[in-house]
């Protein structure tokens, strides 16, 4: 179905999403907007007055093993990292770990019995340390990899919205809350992870959350002046569904949420895949051009067979390409983003936005992997480091309702795929304003 037919959505897969995923009430008429002062001073990290206090934090993790995300967390906490030419030390300190799988590999126990950090049996231990009160000042949900079942239309089912609700629960039975990160998308239903932000709200705690993909180093060092007339973005990126697609939607809507007017809301996502994503984007003139300037920005585009290099087309990024994935989104206000997922084309993340008038705006999200799996996985450094500062200085810096709408763009194009068709989504109506100042890693 070309692009241009979004709104003609089969009924039977509006129904599907609407009795699954929306909460009694939240339409089209309902928007999830800033309260007063919950993006408190959202600047410059590195500008904020700090607190001089070192703060305990607790980890929350799936499994812990070589390369899982888990894993850069921990250490980077435990270890340090590279950060502005020295080896720099965070404020924080980790002081206990929940852990809930032990998969050959594990490392968990090792970093455990070397750095005295004890591993407790329930969360509610591990943000007591094994008391009756919370005693930690930041916690982390890092919910990816390990083994988890998948449901019907092939989303993991990570337990973040479950233990977010349980971190919740201890802060309502303390009185107390302190700011939470959890890893990449929200969970898997756009109902729960709307349900999170809004416990954030309500009990007034910062609360981070998405992929490294914004914050890590762009080629050029660029970023788009606020309230940029903007008309569309588009990302190239490879990897799986339900898992790589969200790190190409954070990277587009970090660029895009800085447009004239901000962001304020999803009304339609349409997935597609193979020959049909193809014939699509060949439709959408605009598209394709922005697709080709991406592809430009690209360190790993594969080119056409018997050649180092040639002029990027549609056709032969097609045929290197053939089961692509794309996913279509309109905005509230008109505003386009695509993403593509073009395994056996690149192995990397680049961006090209369209301002009003036709100029163009490309880069690319350094993520130096995986022609060689790195060991150190830089592109984490910045996350942790806007995680400390959030922690130390009790703000946030961007908002967490760009993870909220990645996450519903994330749920509801896995729908679509699944499904053969467009949806609708008018409960997707979000507004914020991005923060100010560059956060990306750019020094």
């Amino acid at each position: 179905m070309p692009v241009g037919q979004l709104k003609k959505a089969p009924r039977a897969s509006l129904r599907a999403w609407r009795r699954r995923d929306f909460l009694t009430g939240l339409g089209s008429a309902t928007a999830l907007t800033l309260a007063p002062g919950f993006l408190t001073g959202c600047a410059s990290v590195t500008t904020a007055r700090r607190s001089t206090r070192r703060k305990p934090i607790a980890i929350i993790a799936t499994s812990v093993r070589k390369h899982s995300h888990a894993q850069h967390f921990i250490d980077r906490f435990l270890e340090g990292y590279g950060w502005q030419g020295q080896w720099y030390h965070p404020s924080t300190y980790l002081v206990s770990l929940y852990v809930d799988q032990f998969p050959e590999g594990d490392l968990a126990e090792e970093r455990s019995k070397r750095f005295n950090v004890p591993i407790y049996k329930t969360i509610e231990e591990a943000l007591t340390r094994g008391g009756s009160k919370l005693a930690v000042d930041g916690v982390l949900i890092i919910g990816e990899h390990g083994n988890y079942p998948k449901n019907e239309i092939g989303q993991t089912l990570y337990p973040r919205y479950k233990w977010f609700k349980q971190v919740v629960e201890l802060f309502e039975k303390n009185g107390r809350s302190v700011p939470v990160f959890n890893d990449k998308h929200l969970s898997t239903s756009w109902r729960e992870a709307y349900e999170m932000v809004e416990d954030s709200k309500r009990l007034k705690f910062p609360f981070m959350a998405g992929s490294s993909l914004p914050v890590t180093w762009r080629i050029p060092s660029i970023d788009i002046p606020l309230n940029t007339p903007m008309v569309e973005s588009v990302c190239i990126g490879y990897g799986a569904v339900d898992s790589y697609d969200f790190h190409g939607l954070e990277t587009a809507q970090c660029m895009s949420e800085r447009r004239s007017g901000g962001e304020i809301g999803v009304r339609s996502v349409h997935a597609m895949r193979g020959t049909g994503m193809w014939d699509a984007l060949e439709q959408q003139e605009s598209t394709a051009k922005l697709f080709l300037a991406a592809l430009t920005r690209s360190h790993t585009v594969r080119p056409p067979a018997g050649f180092t290099i040639a002029r990027p087309s549609i056709a032969w990024a097609r045929k290197a390409s053939s089961d692509a994935v794309g996913y279509f989104i309109e905005h509230n206000d008109g505003f386009r983003t695509s993403v593509f997922l073009c395994n056996g084309l690149v192995q990397d993340f680049t961006y090209a936005g369209m301002k009003r008038g036709g100029e163009i705006i490309s880069c690319q999200m350094h993520l130096p992997m995986p022609l060689q799996i790195a060991t150190t996985a830089d592109f984490f450094n910045p996350l942790v480091n806007h995680i400390e500062h959030m922690i130390m200085d009790n703000q946030v810096p961007y908002p967490v309702e760009r993870t909220l709408l990645t996450t519903g763009m994330t749920a509801f194009a896995v729908r679509s795929l699944a499904e053969g068709g467009p949806i609708e989504t008018p409960g997707m109506k979000v507004e914020y304003q991005p923060a100010a100042a560059p956060t990306y890693w750019r020094l």
